[in-house]
């Protein structure tokens, strides 16, 4: 049986033994696991069912601890650190020899973010260590937002879960790379492609790629439901096509007509965007327990997060 629990010294106990602690974090919920131990982080692998040609993120809780990381520190990426940590964003910056290349996939760059989370921060600052942390879900699998999410998947083989209750923002952070010293966002998530370039200038969109990518997020499966999904534009035709399915409806608010389905989750009954994010996977993961044909989701505007949770449903269709 798996602990659920918010005593922090004993998820640091159980780290210290290279073992692994589900953490809590303003996105999603981590595996986390020391990243100077190879016993750790091939059981992250494993136990997720992870291929090892796709990297992970590593958390800090300050950014006095870049340069125990990366080789240099570009000077768009300290204006990026600077407006959006601790929060949602991971940089890939060129890496340490004392990195593992296990953490990079073989890249010669690592992901690093400060997650907004106090109760993960104040962990952090107990190791001697950072933790690479994916979500804490089975590869290509919905990611979890609740403590309970985790308890479902991974009861009794993992030691503990630090329950610090619903993440908030309920997608992943937003990824950002540099070429040539210019931005590039390798992973659409909870700052918004408008939020980066106010802040760093125009960037570049280059999220997927299937063989040897450079940040995680970016094969084309991913946080998918056991239950086929769709992403669509049109709902009353694509239920008109599939009269006799038991269909599950995901909708981004109320404005819309009625539909006569097995059940309907609103992501926000107001269209707001930020509340449609923090309420994604939840919502998938609701759906997915509800023995469906399928799970239908309308498309969201394309702007702001709505591009963010479009990728992720996009993502999930495949």
């Amino acid at each position: 049986m798996t602990l659920v629990s918010k005593d922090i010294l004993k998820a640091a106990e159980i780290l210290s033994r290279e073992e692994l602690v589900a953490i809590p974090t303003e996105t999603v919920y981590g595996l986390a696991g020391n990243i100077y131990s190879d016993t750790a982080i091939k059981k992250i692998f494993d136990l997720k069912k992870r291929p090892f040609f796709n990297p992970l993120i590593v958390h800090i809780h300050s950014v006095d601890q870049i340069m125990e990381l990366a080789t240099h520190f570009p000077e768009k990426a300290q204006l990026l650190a600077k407006a959006f940590w601790p929060g949602s964003l991971t940089l890939i910056l060129k890496k340490q020899p004392t990195v593992p290349e296990l953490i990079t996939a073989g890249n010669d760059t690592v992901g690093i973010r400060i997650p907004q989370h106090e109760l993960t921060l104040e962990l952090l600052r107990n190791l001697p260590f950072p933790l690479a942390a994916p979500s804490a879900n089975p590869f290509t699998y919905i990611s979890p937002t609740t403590a309970q999410h985790v308890k479902s998947y991974f009861d009794g083989e993992l030691e503990m879960i630090l329950d610090g209750g619903d993440c908030e923002n309920g997608i992943e952070s937003t990824i950002v790379g540099f070429e040539n010293g210019e931005p590039v966002v390798y992973r659409l998530g909870s700052i918004s492609l408008e939020d980066i370039t106010a802040v760093a200038g125009p960037v570049i969109l280059k999220n997927n790629k299937e063989q040897a990518p450079n940040a995680p997020g970016m094969l084309e499966k991913h946080y998918a439901p056991r239950t086929k999904t769709f992403l669509v534009e049109n709902i009353a035709a694509f239920i008109a096509l599939h009269p006799d399915k038991k269909i599950g409806l995901l909708l981004h608010s109320m404005d819309h007509a009625h539909f006569k389905v097995s059940e309907i989750i609103y992501l926000s009954k107001i269209g707001d965007l930020k509340e449609a994010a923090s309420e994604l996977y939840n919502a998938m993961h609701q759906l997915d327990q509800l023995d469906l044909d399928v799970i239908v989701a309308h498309r969201l505007p394309d702007k702001g997060l709505g591009k963010s949770i479009n990728d992720r449903l996009e993502r999930a269709t495949k």
